[in-house]
């Protein structure tokens, strides 16, 4: 690549590479694969930077990271070794508050491809169609998983952490 698209890149990751990692912690639960997985979508979107339109970057890179850790869990049903809790590693950064964890701690409790879709709709705040691209499924398959999506995170809630999540009193 040229001069020009390497700042570009290096650009983008600086800019994008935070907020990426949040993005797969949140689909995988787990801040070293997350980190893996931002790193081998960095590598892949290298390689495809002079093709990628710049309107699309971040949403194709999404895509990128979701494939990445949807392939690496089908891997891992298939290796003997099995991830335990024990011992138990902290999910919460010190600037974390009470609500985030909570809510955090009830999103890795949902199967991946509905916590996907949440994420994706109501973390990163795409509409349903930015959503599909990034799934590869149609809009209504989207506001389906969303809506299953968070009625798994209702059930995992009491009604007091979902009410102070919400900003409402109980």
């Amino acid at each position: 690549m040229t001069p020009v698209r390497d700042a570009e890149f290096c650009e983008y990751v600086a800019a994008r590479g935070e907020r990426l990692r949040r993005f797969a912690y949140l689909c995988c639960g787990d801040w070293h694969r997350a980190e893996d997985a931002v790193q081998t979508a960095l590598v892949r979107l290298y390689r495809a930077w002079p093709r990628v339109r710049p309107a699309t970057v971040d949403a194709y890179t999404r895509r990128i990271v979701v494939n990445i850790l949807i392939s690496e869990s089908r891997r891992l049903r298939f290796q003997r070794e099995r991830v335990t809790d024990e011992p138990p590693e902290t999910t919460a950064r010190p600037d974390a508050t009470a609500e985030r964890v909570t809510l955090v701690a009830a999103l890795l409790c949902i199967p991946g491809r509905l916590r996907a879709a949440v994420v994706l709709r109501y973390w990163e705040d795409l509409s349903v169609e930015q959503t599909a691209r990034i799934l590869g499924c149609s809009s209504g398959a989207v506001k389906n998983l969303s809506m299953r999506g968070l009625a798994a995170l209702r059930e995992r809630l009491t009604d007091t952490e979902f009410a102070r999540i919400e900003g409402v009193q109980p």
